[in-house]
C-alpha cells in the first residue's frame, strides 16, 4: 500500500489544490505537501471517523515556494476498514479539497513453519524396528497401576458395577443421584491415584 499521500499546491494557480479523491493504507503514512508556486499556508483536518484511527500533531503547515513538506500521520491498528475524510484548505479558507482516507487492517502474517526436531526421541520408538520384548514389558509396566493399587481398582470397578445394576432395576431420581456420586467419587479417586 502507498506510504504517502501527495498534495500538489499552486500547480495551476495561486492556492490551487490537486489531490487524489481516495487513499488507502494499513500503516502510518505521510502527507507530502508539494508546493509548485509561492509560499502557502495549508490547513489539514480529519473528520470524526478518521480522527478515531489517525492523528495529526499539527493542523497548520507553512510550505515555502518550490519545496515539499512531509507531514507524518500515525495510525492505529484496526480490525475492520475505517474510512473518513481529510480536508485540505489553503488561502485561509478560500480553497478546499477533500480526500477519502481508508485505514485498513494489516495483512495477516504468514504462519511460521513448524520446526522439526531431527534428533531421535527416546519416547518415540514406535518407528524403531528393533523394539524388544523388554522395552514392551517396560512400557506395559509403566502403563499398568502398581500391584498395591490393584485391589483399589478392583473395588472401584465393583462399586461402579453395583451402582449401575441398582440403577437399572430401581427407577428413582435419588438412586440416579447416588449412582452419579459413586461414579464421580471413583473418577476422582482414579485421578488422585494415577496423578
Amino acid at each position: 500500500m502507498p506510504e504517502s499521500l501527495v498534495v500538489e499546491l499552486n500547480r495551476d494557480g495561486i492556492h490551487d489544490i490537486a489531490v487524489t479523491n481516495a487513499f488507502a493504507t494499513d500503516e502510518a503514512f505521510t502527507v507530502d505537501l508539494q508546493n509548485h508556486g509561492e509560499a502557502v499556508h495549508v490547513h489539514l483536518h480529519f473528520d470524526d471517523d478518521l480522527s478515531r484511527v489517525a492523528r495529526l500533531d499539527t493542523n497548520n503547515h507553512y510550505v515555502e515556494g518550490g519545496t515539499t513538506r512531509s507531514v507524518d500521520v500515525p495510525v492505529r491498528r484496526v480490525e475492520e476498514p475505517t474510512t473518513g475524510k481529510m480536508k485540505i484548505v489553503t488561502g485561509y479558507g478560500s480553497e478546499a479539497e477533500y480526500v477519502s482516507v481508508t485505514v485498513e487492517p494489516p495483512p495477516p502474517e504468514p504462519p511460521e513453519p513448524a520446526s522439526r526436531d531431527e534428533s531421535p526421541s527416546e519416547a518415540d520408538s514406535t518407528d524403531d524396528p528393533t523394539v524388544t520384548v523388554e522395552s514392551l514389558a517396560a512400557r506395559a509396566d509403566e502403563a499398568l497401576p502398581e500391584a498395591a493399587t490393584l485391589p483399589i481398582v478392583a473395588f472401584a470397578a465393583f462399586a461402579v458395577l453395583v451402582a449401575l445394576a441398582i440403577a437399572a432395576f430401581v427407577d428413582s431420581a435419588a438412586v440416579m443421584l447416588g449412582v452419579g456420586v459413586v461414579i464421580g467419587g471413583v473418577a476422582a479417586a482414579f485421578w488422585f491415584l494415577f496423578e
